[in-house]
């Protein structure tokens, strides 16, 4: 498909993505041997454990104002010189390292479904300015709107794969919910390096896209190509074009 006729993920759309998201991670924690939770993860700085602290955190946060409203004073208050979202999921993991595993998936559980009806229903709130750090050490604006359809949902995303790949579990992957979340990612990358190419991506959560003539053929795996906008694995040319995940 061409890429510029793929349709931005809006609501109610997003909301619905971001349930189902959430539960396929619960699904995938629940089937965890206990020595997995240890695990190191291509987030050096977290195991898999810490991951999914952060994660819960992340969906509670988002599931309703007065929640909101802490999570951002306390990460303004803890940020110091650094990124705020930085400050964030610090106090996520931390906050939610005393869970038992059996709590946290519980957690998870309930605050899923909670989190995406908060997502749907925001209106007033969608304009709020965001600052956000890449990982080249740029910062950019970014609207609450953006968060709320895209990003919650590409996070919990892509820490799914993280704890897929750090424990050797497979990836449930389809095309209606994976292929989704891809084609938007693929998309944003086309907007950001602005060049041609023909891109085929393989597994169940892949396609071809295109855009333009001429331009590199690219040929790859729709999880490695995510992983590699997300600075998991190294990239070169236009796959060096880092995505927010």
């Amino acid at each position: 498909m061409r890429v510029e006729d793929h349709p931005p993920i809006q609501r109610p759309e997003a909301a619905q993505l971001g349930a189902a998201e959430t539960a396929r991670m619960v699904e995938l924690l629940r089937s965890l041997e206990p020595a997995d939770w240890a695990r190191p993860t291509d987030c050096t700085k977290w195991d898999v454990r810490a991951i999914a602290g952060h994660v819960l955190g992340m969906t509670e946060s988002f599931s309703s104002v007065p929640r909101f409203a802490r999570t951002m004073i306390g990460a303004s208050r803890a940020k110091g010189a650094g990124p705020m979202v930085d400050a964030m999921t610090d106090l996520q993991v931390r906050g939610n390292a005393g869970l038992s595993t059996d709590e946290l998936i519980q957690r998870m559980r309930t605050a899923g479904p909670a989190q995406a009806r908060w997502r749907g229903s925001r209106r007033l709130m969608r304009a709020i300015p965001v600052t956000n750090e890449l990982h080249d050490g740029t910062t950019e604006p970014w609207r609450l709107g953006y968060i709320l359809d895209v990003i919650l949902t590409r996070d919990t995303w892509m820490h799914r794969v993280d704890i897929a790949t750090a424990t050797g579990r497979s990836l449930e992957l389809t095309a209606a919910h994976d292929g989704r979340i891809v084609a938007d990612v693929v998309a944003e990358w086309a907007r950001r390096h602005g060049r041609p190419f023909q891109l085929h991506l393989t597994g169940p959560a892949g396609a071809h896209f295109s855009s333009g003539t001429g331009g590199p053929e690219l040929t790859l795996d729709a999880i490695t190509f995510c992983r590699t906008l997300g600075g998991r694995v190294p990239g070169e040319g236009l796959l060096a074009q880092e995505v927010p995940f």
